[in-house]
């Protein structure tokens, strides 16, 4: 009887002591073959190109093109691309962009190796669910609304320090109508004043630091 090929998977970090364990990880389970592995985004997405792998192990923060933006250039190309992402990151917003951005799972590097392979498996075959604990996350993120565009500017700007003036100038705003922005922002993040906005947006991964 003719053996099943093997799942060639790519691997991407840019922290090479984990990449290197999770290379070995994979290459121990029986019919599972690393094909490549990248460093950083940009990388991935060339990589990508060239030896098009079924499975694709992709952190979130990476030196230049992030994570979630190599996902939406993979799935531009490939969309039959299959990404599962690999993080320390454990925010609702995070897995929320990682998710529209088309990776079929989600996974915590603190995750049991079984809970890894199994998350390949399922993936491979089309029968991906995400983890419970990612799932709680998903969930808390769809009940939140979500910020728009402009609110992000202001919210980008409130983060680094910038006053009522000092954003309005930058964004050509009039002080009532930074103040509006502010206040839809409060009340979408559950914010009583300016540093509880910041600390929310950072909880939930909204904006990094």
């Amino acid at each position: 009887m003719k053996a099943r090929p093997a799942v060639r998977i790519m691997v991407v970090d840019d922290h090479p002591a984990f990449r290197i364990g999770l290379i070995e990880l994979v290459e121990s389970e029986p019919g599972f073959k690393v094909v490549a592995e990248a460093g950083n985004g940009s990388e991935a997405v060339e990589l990508y190109r060239k030896v098009a792998p079924d499975v694709v192990l992709m952190d979130l923060r990476l030196p230049g093109l992030s994570g979630v933006e190599a996902i939406q250039l993979i799935l531009r190309e490939f969309p039959e691309g299959r990404i599962i992402v690999v993080t320390n990151y454990e925010t609702d917003e995070d897995v929320y962009r990682a998710l529209q951005a088309g990776a079929k799972s989600y996974l915590l590097k603190d995750m049991s190796q079984e809970e890894i392979i199994g998350a390949i498996r399922d993936v491979y075959s089309g029968t991906a669910q995400l983890p419970e604990r990612v799932s709680g996350l998903l969930d808390n993120r769809k009940k939140r609304p979500e910020l728009t565009r402009k609110e992000m500017e202001v919210m980008d700007l409130l983060v680094k320090g910038r006053s009522n003036k000092e954003i309005g100038d930058e964004l050509g705003l009039t002080e009532t109508a930074v103040k509006a922005r502010f206040r839809a922002l409060f009340f979408k993040l559950q914010a009583k004043d300016r540093t509880d906005a910041v600390l929310n947006a950072i909880r939930y991964g909204i904006v990094n630091l």
